[in-house]
């Protein structure tokens, strides 16, 4: 079957080529000019040799630049590669090498890192943005002035590579997830449906757009239904609260940091929320304290789940059914999800163990890694998530923890997720997370990083007390410290890893 994700700022421009898509701002661009802007992308990239199926790189934040680049790369044939701004030189050079792309696109205040992947792997390199040129570099607008605009998509096949999403790589080097025509588009549909979008409706765009998060259930259900993108390229708790009140911003998609961001910022009060009516929680899992308290000074939130290689979402809690708290919901439409025991038999209902998904929205597999995707997908079709979880007699998915993640102390398990759950019932703890510490005789020990809240003070001694006091005696943290802010990556998710393991020698124990 011929299809081109594409297709979706292509129809949206025939359909309603007036209404705005995306606004930063006072930058406001409505469907037509996104789509124009993206076709003349297209026809600049084939006139320096990109083909369909090559690949191009897309190193830009949250800004109209972003679906335009976006868009332009797809309706060539091309393949986008996502890359987070962040990225130094040596990390740019990877990610270009290792998707054997023939050039990139990106934003002119990460130009010089952008410069040197480009440099070292010898592909053009097209510069958007404010800031000066690198040298060598092309200005994009000024080269897109010198084409004409591309007058239909390239058609492609259903199962060719749409996006190569590179995972964050928490064990060695980043693998880049093949995402297809169709998985994208079946997301995105399916997405805009589980939202109830339309073209009255007003996204706040603070998730970063090369994250498969904001990309897929933001920029495209957007595009899908015809709504707005207001976006905001780094979140800031009290932007996003201005936006909120002044653009009548309807839904909020986040991860469970950008909640306790505005659930604790002090202009919430004073700010008119009202035009929200729906909150979206992904990334990670969002601690039932945090979930009720946005509902409450806010508005419902829906929490789902979902990976890279999985488009992302792949479970939801629905629009129309009850929502558990804690839980991530049920499978989407034609999605199906199990939990299998470490003897690979599917776990009775209650029970741990990993999550399995199979469906439209599973990768084709990892770029030019077959063992890797031979171990992650089974030959019926498979997808081992490696997240921990049991299911209830109803149907619904509970995440226990990442598999990896997983302390055992003196042989006992310990999910993080759990001892989390408790930390975030403390009045004072605004983040937390718990990691395993290598321990002579018990294997790991327990280990706890919090940050306070705004104004508040935490003790060590007394954070360890309370959580003692709540779980098993084996579960308790006996090494808590207090830092700062925790680590995170751009979508706002701890970063456990990046926690420095040293901080915790002279704590409490």
């Amino acid at each position: 079957m011929r299809l081109n994700l594409a297709s979706l700022i292509d129809q949206a421009a025939k359909r309603h080529p007036d209404q705005i898509f995306v606004r930063l701002g006072d930058i406001e661009l409505n469907y037509q000019a996104i789509n124009g802007a993206a076709q003349r992308v297209a026809a600049y990239l084939q006139s320096i040799g990109v083909k369909p199926g090559d690949r191009v790189g897309l190193m830009l934040p949250n800004v109209p630049q972003f679906p335009i680049g976006y868009y332009g790369i797809l309706l060539a044939g091309g393949v986008v590669v996502p890359m987070n701004v962040l990225l130094k030189g040596r990390e740019v050079t990877y990610y270009l090498e290792d998707s054997g792309a023939k050039a990139l696109i990106a934003w002119s205040g990460f130009g010089e890192d952008a410069k040197i992947g480009a440099d070292e792997t010898g592909i053009p390199l097209l510069i958007t943005g404010p800031d000066a040129l690198p040298e060598g570099a092309t200005q994009l607008e000024q080269a897109l002035g010198s084409v004409e605009p591309l007058a239909e998509p390239v058609q492609r096949i259903a199962t060719d590579p749409a996006v190569i999403l590179y995972t964050s790589g928490t064990t060695g080097k980043p693998k880049g997830a093949l995402l297809t025509h169709s998985n994208l588009m079946w997301n995105a549909e399916i997405s805009s449906q589980l939202h109830d979008l339309g073209g009255d409706d007003v996204l706040l765009g603070a998730l970063p757009l090369f994250h498969s998060f904001g990309q897929t259930c933001v920029m495209n259900a957007a595009a899908r239904r015809g709504a707005t993108v207001e976006l905001l390229p780094r979140f800031d708790a009290g932007q996003a609260l201005g936006l909120i009140a002044k653009r009548k911003v309807t839904k909020f998609f986040g991860v469970p940091t950008m909640f306790v961001g505005l659930l604790h910022h002090p202009d919430l009060p004073t700010t008119d929320v009202s035009s929200l009516d729906l909150c979206v929680s992904g990334g990670s899992a969002c601690a039932v304290e945090t979930l009720h308290a946005a509902e409450d000074k806010l508005a419902r939130v829906l929490e789902g789940y979902g990976l890279s290689e999985t488009s992302p979402v792949a479970c939801f809690n629905h629009k129309e059914r009850e929502s558990k708290p804690g839980s991530i919901g049920t499978p989407l439409y034609g999605v199906e999800m199990k939990v299998v025991g470490d003897d690979g038999a599917e776990a009775p209902h209650g029970e741990i163990g990993e999550i399995w998904i199979r469906g439209h929205g599973v990768m084709a597999g990892y770029h030019d890694r077959p063992e890797a995707t031979a171990e992650s997908i089974t030959e019926d079709g498979w997808f081992k998530t490696g997240d921990l979880a049991r299911m209830d007699d109803d149907g619904y998915f509970f995440i226990v923890d990442r598999k990896k993640e997983l302390v055992i102390r003196g042989g006992y398990n310990v999910y993080p997720r759990e001892i989390e759950e408790v930390l975030y019932e403390h009045p004072s703890i605004m983040e937390a997370a718990v990691i395993g510490l290598p321990h002579d005789e018990l294997g790991e020990e327990v280990a706890a990083a919090v940050a306070a809240k705004p104004g508040a003070t935490l003790d060590p001694d007394e954070v360890q007390a309370f959580v003692k006091e709540r779980v098993a005696a084996y579960k308790y943290p006996r090494h808590v410290v207090v830092l700062p802010e925790l680590p995170k990556t751009a979508t706002g998710k701890i970063l456990k890893r990046e926690i420095d393991r040293s901080v915790f020698d002279q704590t409490t124990a």
